[in-house]
C-alpha cells in the first residue's frame, strides 16, 4: 500500500473522525479527538488492511497553549507507518490508555504521565520510574515548570 493509498484508506474508513495533518514529513499524521483514541486503535491494529501490530513510540509536546500526546505506530505486516496526535488541555489532562492494544505503550504512558503531568486512565501500573519516588516538584517537561534549582536556558 502506499502513502497515497493508505491516506485515501484512512479518510474513507474513518470518515469524520481523523483530521489529516501536512506536518507529517515522512509519515502521515492525523489529529483525532481523545474519547476516539481506543476505538481508533483497535480498529488500526483489527483491520485486515492495516493490521498496524507495532507500537514505535508515544510522546508528550507541550506548545504553551496545549498539551498533545503523539503516537508513532507501524504495520510490519505490510510495511506501512503511522502517526497520529490527541490535543488535549492544559488543566487536566486526560487520555485512555492503549496498552490492551499494543502492551509496549506501558512505559511511554508512564513517561507520559510522569514528565507532562497526562493522566493515563486505565493504566494499570501508572507509576515513577523516571523521577524519584517522592518527586514532588511538578512535571518537568512542561514550558511553565520551574524548580528551585532550574536554571532556564534563553529561547533560540
Amino acid at each position: 500500500m502506499t502513502k497515497e493509498e493508505l491516506k485515501n484508506y484512512l479518510e474513507q474508513t474513518f470518515s469524520g473522525k481523523i483530521t489529516h495533518l501536512e506536518s507529517g514529513k515522512y509519515d502521515l499524521m492525523y489529529q483525532l479527538k481523545a474519547e476516539e483514541l481506543v476505538s481508533f486503535c483497535k480498529a488500526l491494529r483489527d483491520d485486515e488492511k492495516l493490521q498496524f501490530n507495532y507500537f514505535c513510540n508515544l510522546g508528550g509536546s507541550d506548545t504553551g497553549e496545549q498539551l498533545e500526546a503523539v503516537y508513532q505506530i507501524a504495520s510490519t505486516i505490510f510495511n506501512i507507518r503511522l502517526d497520529f496526535k490527541v490535543i488535549l488541555p492544559r488543566e487536566n489532562a486526560e487520555i485512555d490508555s492503549v496498552q490492551e492494544i499494543w502492551p509496549a505503550s506501558n512505559w511511554y504512558e508512564r513517561e507520559m504521565w510522569e514528565l507532562y503531568g497526562i493522566n493515563v486512565k486505565n493504566h494499570g501500573n501508572l507509576t515513577r520510574f523516571l523521577l524519584p519516588d517522592d518527586w514532588d516538584e511538578g512535571h518537568p517537561m512542561l514550558k511553565d515548570w520551574d524548580a528551585p534549582d532550574f536554571i532556564r536556558m534563553p529561547e533560540l
